[in-house]
């Protein structure tokens, strides 16, 4: 079975991710374009059709459009970042913060220390463990929920981690995502499928002056399976979507 939401989620959550929203806005002028300069600057990458996707993601999150989850492949530490920075410029996200993803990092890997910590708090981030107890999980997955059911747009990866064989493995789908899905009325998923020329496997980071390759397919998954097995059902479908997207990506580049 699922592990339920704490009970004191409903009461704690709002205001402690009220204030981290507050905060994160408030540093988003310098940690936004930090980012940037990172990705275009230091690594000097490259978003192959960036204004046609800006474009999509401008229409498919505008607001009344209804709620939002985006659903990734995952092969870099730093695919947040990416997806981020390939659906909209950073003077675009400070007008409409919403629209920028909160994400649910591995916390050995992005709050393992203080400082760490701190900057994942403006980040929009909300650390897991992954493999770790249940109810710990139940929680910050109960957080995203909130987030994506009041309107802001959340990011999760289905299988979990990054793919150790470099490609999308639909076996490998998480219950996580199928139950944030399920727990939201109306949710879409944008499924995003991004991947550098140059990347054949997994990776901390994108080769330097990669350019990037992202697809986009807008779905709105369904199930009538209750529990654990509807959460799974739905994990399965959009793995599944992201794995068609993947083949249709190496067939153009064939």
């Amino acid at each position: 079975m699922e592990s339920p939401t704490p009970p004191s989620l409903q009461r704690s959550a709002p205001r402690g991710l009220s204030l981290q929203r507050f905060t994160a806005r408030l540093f988003s002028p310098l940690s936004v374009y930090a980012v940037v300069v990172f990705l275009a600057g230091w690594l000097r990458l490259r978003v192959v059709g960036a204004r046609e996707l800006r474009r999509r993601y401008r229409e498919i999150s505008r607001p009344g459009e209804g709620p939002l989850l985006i659903c990734a492949n995952h092969l870099t530490l730093i695919d947040s970042a990416l997806i981020a920075w390939a659906l909209a410029p950073p003077g675009w996200y400070l007008r409409h913060f919403r629209a920028l993803p909160w994400n649910v990092p591995e916390r050995s890997n992005f709050a393992a220390t203080p400082f760490q910590r701190a900057l994942a708090y403006i980040y929009k981030c909300l650390p897991i463990v992954r493999g770790g107890d249940r109810s710990e999980v139940a929680e910050t997955l109960g957080r995203l929920t909130q987030l994506v059911a009041r309107g802001d747009v959340g990011l999760l990866f289905p299988e979990g981690g990054r793919s150790r064989s470099g490609r999308v493995e639909p076996e490998q789908a998480a219950w996580g995502v199928g139950r944030v899905v399920k727990a939201v009325p109306g949710c879409r998923v944008l499924c995003v499928y991004l991947r550098g020329e140059r990347q054949q496997g997994y990776s901390a980071l994108p080769f330097r002056r990669d350019r990037l390759h992202t697809r986009l397919s807008l779905i709105e998954p369904k199930t009538h399976y209750p529990g654990l097995r509807g959460s799974r059902e739905l994990a399965r479908q959009i793995t599944g979507r992201l794995a068609e997207m993947e083949r249709e990506h190496f067939d153009a580049r064939a």
